[in-house]
């Protein structure tokens, strides 16, 4: 895949909604901009956020283990650190369910429903092995910023504005 393939990938998920009142495109444009904003040294981070779901847009209505579909889809063009993040984000939401009592309460209706096909919170064990990943504070980041990219009035940068970020991290 090259980044203009990418580019149209994700231009296709305007078309499809996994919240009711956002599209897959925006809602990829919200994360990928509220980390490209709270992470300005952290390219990697920031296309994360705006590929995390793109599993989501390439087998719409199957949303089966998508962050390691989506993970692998990354990898040979993004690289082995996006790759991770992408592949973590949903563990990352089971850590949090596990380990902040307040965050289930901040969760959308949709997420709620998708974190019971994802195995609800992690046991004890798993809980341990997240601790120790590495680079646990840009995936939680990514996390968040997945919970958070849900406004329907959002407007975050456009996808034109992406080009030259995800040449960057591609290369």
């Amino acid at each position: 895949m090259t980044v203009d393939e990418l580019l149209a990938l994700l231009a296709r998920g305007a078309e499809l909604h996994d919240e009711p009142e956002v599209d897959a495109l925006a809602h990829a444009l919200q994360c990928g901009g509220r980390l490209r904003t709270q992470f300005p040294d952290d390219a990697e981070l920031a296309v994360a956020g705006l590929v995390h779901d793109i599993a989501d847009i390439t087998r719409p209505g199957n949303h089966r283990d998508h962050s390691h579909v989506g993970a692998r889809l990354v990898q040979p063009l993004l690289g082995p650190r996006v790759a991770h993040l992408v592949g973590a984000h949903v563990a990352a939401k089971r850590y949090l369910v596990a380990t902040d009592p307040y965050y289930r309460a901040h969760l959308s209706t949709r997420s709620v429903e998708t974190l019971a096909g994802q195995g609800e919170a992690l046991d004890d064990a798993e809980v341990r092995r997240m601790a120790a990943m590495p680079d646990l504070d840009a995936v939680i980041a990514l996390r968040r910023a997945d919970d958070a990219a849900k406004d329907p009035d959002a407007e975050p940068p456009r996808l034109e504005t992406w080009p030259s970020l995800l040449t960057q991290v591609a290369r």
